[in-house]
C-alpha cells in the first residue's frame, strides 16, 4: 500500500537515512548521506495515502492538536520486524493546504565521542562543573547527536543530576552514573524558559537546553551557567564568532554590553560542526572548536570577535580547530576530495593554505 508508513520507516533504518518525507502528489523520499532519494516504486501519494499515514503514528490528541495549529513536533519509538528498532522525530504540517510530513532518525544507541570521531577535547568539556557550551551547526548536521555524545559522556562517568529540556525529546537517556531527567515542552513543561527556571530548583548539576531561541531562554541559560551549573544548548549558526554574534544580538543595545560581559564569564567554549558526504558513501562530522580560554573572553568582553578566527588558528594547544583545519585532515586521510572540502570550507583559501602548509 502506498504510503505504509511502518514499511517507510523500516527502510530508513534498513538503509542507513537520515530523514523520510511524505507529501501529496510525490513518492516518498528517503535522505541518504545528505541527499535524497524517492522511493519510485509505490508512487506518488495521495492525500488518503498521507491522512492514512498520519493516522496511524499519531495520537487522537496529537491530530487534534495538528489539525488546529497546522503543524506539530512529537517523537516516537518505532519497532519493526526483523529486530528493527529506532527512535524519530516527527513534524507534521500543511503545504498548499494538504498534509505532510519528515521524521528524523534517532538510533536508540548513543554513540560515543570515539565511535563518531569527534575531538577528545569533548570529554574535557564533560569534566567541566560550571559553564556553557554551544553545539552549532545548520540543521540536519548532527548537533543532537554530539550533544547527545557528551551528556552520555557525563552520565557515564560521573554522578550528578543531569536536566534535558527538549522540544521534543530526541535521544532517550538512561540513568547509569547520573541521574537524568528528561522534560518534554508541552508535556512536561509549558516552554524552555519556564524549563529551566524551575530546573534551577530541581538541584541540577547538568541542564541540556534542546535550542537557544529567544532571548527568555538566553538569559534563563546564562544565568543558570552563572549560579554553577553546566549548560549545554544548541544554535543554527555556522561558525564560533557568529554564535557569539548572535546571543549577544538577541539582546536590547542597552542590554548588550552587560551580556558580552556575562557570556565572557561563563562561556566553555562552542562546537560548530558540518556533516559531509566522504568519498564511498557514508558521512564525517566536521568540526571546529572554541574554547574559552582568557584571549577569547577578552575578545568577547570588548566586541572584538572578528578576532576569534585568528586566536582559534593558533590554539591548537588548547584543542582548538577552524573548520579548515578539519577540513583538512579529512582531505588527508582520504575520507574527502579536495573539491569536496572546498564546497564545505568556510574559507576556501584558508583551507588550501592549511593543505599547502
Amino acid at each position: 500500500m502506498p504510503g505504509d508508513l511502518n514499511k517507510l520507516l523500516g527502510e530508513v533504518i534498513k538503509k542507513k537515512a537520515s530523514d523520510l518525507h511524505i507529501s501529496v502528489g510525490v513518492p516518498a523520499a528517503l535522505r541518504i548521506d545528505g541527499e535524497l532519494n524517492y522511493v519510485t516504486e509505490d508512487g506518488p501519494l495521495s492525500a488518503d495515502d498521507v491522512k492514512n499515514a498520519l493516522s496511524s503514528i499519531l495520537t487522537a490528541a496529537q491530530m487534534e492538536r495538528y489539525l488546529a495549529e497546522n503543524e506539530l513536533d512529537f517523537s516516537f519509538t518505532y519497532k519493526g520486524g526483523e529486530g528493527l528498532e529506532a527512535r524519530f522525530r516527527g513534524n507534521v504540517f500543511f503545504e498548499s493546504r494538504n498534509m505532510a510530513a519528515a521524521f528524523r532518525l534517532i538510533p536508540i544507541n548513543i554513540r560515543s565521542i570515539d565511535d563518531l570521531r569527534l575531538p577528545d577535547v569533548l570529554k574535557e568539556i564533560s569534566k567541566k562543573r560550571r559553564g556553557l557550551f554551544l553545539v552549532t551547526g545548520p540543521t540536519g548536521h548532527g548537533k543532537s547527536t554530539t550533544l547527545a555524545s557528551i551528556i552520555n559522556e557525563v552520565n557515564r562517568t560521573r554522578y550528578d543530576h543531569i536536566i534535558t529540556i527538549e522540544d521534543p525529546v530526541e535521544y532517550i537517556y538512561k540513568s547509569d552514573k547520573c541521574m537524568v531527567h528528561q522534560r518534554e515542552i508541552g508535556a512536561d513543561t509549558s516552554s524552555f524558559a519556564e524549563g529551566l527556571r524551575r530546573a534551577l530548583r530541581q538541584d541540577p548539576d547538568v541542564l541540556l537546553i534542546g535550542e537557544l531561541r529567544d532571548l527568555e531562554t538566553i538569559t534563563a541559560a546564562v544565568t543558570a551557567a552563572e549560579t554553577g551549573h553546566l549548560v549545554f544548548g544548541t544554535l543554527h549558526t555556522q561558525d564560533a564568532a557568529q554564535s557569539i554574534d548572535r546571543v549577544i544580538d538577541v539582546f536590547p543595545p542597552h542590554q548588550q554590553t552587560q551580556i558580552r560581559v556575562q557570556l565572557a564569564t561563563v562561556l566553555v567554549g562552542i562546537c560548530s560542526q558540518q556533516l559531509i558526504p566522504k568519498e564511498g558513501g557514508g558521512r564525517v562530522c566536521s568540526t571546529e572548536i572554541l574554547i574559552a580560554n582568557p584571549a577569547v573572553r577578552n575578545c568577547i568582553r570588548e566586541g572584538k570577535t572578528n578576532q576569534i578566527k585568528t586566536l582559534i588558528q593558533t590554539g591548537v594547544s588548547v584543542g582548538m580547530r577552524t573548520m579548515e583545519q578539519s577540513l583538512a585532515g579529512f582531505v588527508k586521510s582520504g575520507d574527502l576530495s579536495l573539491e569536496t572540502a572546498l564546497t564545505f570550507a568556510y574559507d576556501p583559501k584558508d583551507l588550501q593554505r592549511v593543505l599547502q602548509g
